[in-house]
């Protein structure tokens, strides 16, 4: 996992309601605690025992910055999830994945698939462009309104 893909993740959870959050892959481990004034803290990598209390009460951790979401320099177009589901990059997991970042597009081509009820929902573009982002990993559960791709849209 590298620093953006933590940090995307850091910005997801501070927009959601989690008051705890625990993540590990590749052998990291983030944790994250939302304290009561709305900050989040870490809570301490893992493997490391938490530092000792201190006679006169816990030990101070200082808070993880939180960034806000940067918008775009252009206008993109984003393609949002129709449904809650579990989002998939290819038809099957042996299968070439339908799009990649810098694909040329053309509307109507399907970009993912979004599993609802063990119902694979080809969500298809709406526009002819160039993805410039994907937003989500693969197998990843996705809310109703969350942004999936964004891309740049083709002169007309």
């Amino acid at each position: 996992m590298d620093l953006k893909e933590i940090q995307e993740m850091i910005e997801r959870i501070a927009r959601s309601e989690f008051l705890y959050f625990e993540m590990e892959h590749d052998g990291t481990t983030l944790k994250l605690d939302r304290r009561p004034d709305g900050t989040m803290q870490s809570i301490g990598p893992a493997g490391v025992a938490p530092a000792p209390l201190a006679a006169s009460g816990p030990v101070p951790v200082t808070p993880l910055p939180v960034q806000a979401v940067e918008e775009p320099a252009e206008e993109l177009h984003e393609i949002k999830s129709p449904i809650v589901g579990t989002f998939y990059r290819s038809p099957t997991p042996e299968a070439e994945v339908f799009v990649e970042t810098g694909s040329k597009i053309k509307s109507g081509q399907t970009l993912c698939i979004v599993e609802a009820m063990k119902l694979m929902n080809e969500i298809e573009c709406d526009v002819d462009g160039e993805i410039v982002d994907i937003l989500i990993a693969n197998g990843q559960p996705v809310e109703y309104g969350e942004v999936l791709f964004r891309l740049r849209p083709s002169a007309v």
